[in-house]
């Protein structure tokens, strides 16, 4: 299973734990991920993500999910993001 956030697209880093005696083994710092469901207005329906609390707090103050994947570029969103942004604006334009 990936663990990346979908939003942010942070991923799993590499270092060490260094004890009192300086010994060094490696370890992975992964990412706080979390399993949310975001409600689309113009989708109409919930959208869910595996994001980070970081993810989570910028898509608050973005005004939900609708505007944080349409003011965002389609270049730094994860794959199924995009797929939701050509959704999203499919159906943003068939109401206009």
């Amino acid at each position: 299973m990936v663990k990346r956030c979908s939003i942010t697209n942070k991923k799993p880093m590499s270092g060490n734990n260094v004890s009192h005696a300086v010994n060094k083994t490696k370890r992975r710092f992964l990412p706080n991920l979390q399993n949310v469901s975001f409600f689309s207005e113009i989708l109409g329906k919930k959208v869910r993500l595996k994001v980070s609390s970081k993810g989570i707090k910028t898509v608050e103050k973005k005004g939900g999910i609708d505007n944080y994947v349409i003011t965002s570029k389609s270049s730094l969103l994860a794959p199924e993001i995009v797929k939701l942004k050509k959704l999203i604006e499919s159906r943003k334009d068939n109401k206009d």
